[in-house]
């Protein structure tokens, strides 16, 4: 039986876990980092200063004082060459920090490795991690990215972008969507709820080129019908509508490139279970529940489980 702690500082949460690898249970606790009223996002300077404040509250609440036997950490966005993002490095020191006094050497890995495993793991599925190959979204406010996926004896899983979207993110088009309609950010929880109000049946056709997609026209689209004064559910239902089309119409490009491989949904927009629904009876697919497809420092604990070969 071991004890294993994940550490997660993403741009909009801190989270921490604590899995144990006996029942393969977790206990875990986030918090959002605070955004003013009527912004899009928040400053990469502003979110280290969120994080080093409500990271000991957070790692309090689910580690409390267990002895970990591991440490799983997000350093980077992405295991790509000049992937960086500065709220990373608050939880980078924390695991140093608790490594050095406890005698562990923290297993150090990226955000979207995270929320493909914690997905993996909510979904049951994290057979797929220790052999053959699988296709992953992560649908985020900072992705939009389709992944091909295969299980690595040194890496876990070797990670290979094969779609994304060419302009605008998922989330980013959901948030200024929302903005724009005077929810808080961020607005997915609220805009999935004023879509659910309409009644609007909308027949979208994605802009693709190849397996990827442009999602550019939402935002420009949903201005234009707010001027005609179109219902804010109608708005907030073709938003959504337009990125189930997407993520759909990349889905569908995927299996006729690599045939019919298990295909797993992770990242916040992953989530919204308006769009999830769509996609379960497009494809099935494999979808975590949403405390595990939003930012999470689960998928950082198992990444630390499986390196020592502990699950």
């Amino acid at each position: 039986m071991a004890k294993i702690i994940g550490i997660d500082t993403s741009n909009y949460t801190t989270s921490a876990a604590l899995l144990d690898t006996d029942d393969m249970s977790v206990r875990q606790a986030k918090k959002l980092l605070p955004v003013k009223a009527g912004e899009k996002g928040i400053r990469q300077s502003d979110a280290v200063f969120h994080h080093t404040r409500q990271l000991p509250a957070v790692l309090e609440q689910a580690v409390g004082e267990i002895r970990p036997e591991g440490i799983g950490v997000s350093v980077k966005p992405r295991l790509v060459e000049g992937s960086y993002m500065p709220c990373f490095l608050v939880g980078e020191a924390a695991a140093d920090m608790i490594g050095s006094v406890c005698g562990v050497r923290p297993d150090k890995t990226s955000h979207q490795m995270g929320h493909i495993l914690a997905a993996l793991y909510s979904c049951g599925k994290l057979d797929l991690a220790r052999s053959g190959s699988f296709i992953a979204f992560h649908v985020s406010g900072g992705t939009t990215d389709m992944l091909l996926c295969s299980a690595d004896a040194g890496k876990v899983l070797d990670i290979k972008e094969i779609g994304h979207s060419l302009d605008l993110k998922a989330g980013q088009a959901i948030d200024r969507i929302g903005v724009m309609l005077g929810l808080d950010f961020p607005c997915g929880p609220e805009l999935e709820r004023l879509a659910l109000q309409s009644e609007k049946i909308n027949k979208l056709r994605p802009v693709m080129k190849g397996l990827d997609c442009s999602l550019s026209g939402i935002e420009n689209k949903c201005m234009k019908l707010l001027d005609e004064k179109a219902p804010a559910c109608d708005i907030a239902r073709f938003c959504l509508d337009s990125v189930y089309a997407a993520v759909k119409g990349m889905t569908s490009a995927a299996t006729a490139e690599f045939g019919r491989l298990p295909v797993v949904y992770a990242g916040g927009v992953m989530s919204d279970k308006y769009i999830a629904d769509k996609l379960k009876s497009d494809f099935g697919g494999h979808f975590a529940k949403p405390e595990f497809s939003c930012d999470n420092a689960v998928g950082t604990a198992v990444y630390s489980a499986l390196v020592k070969g502990l699950i």
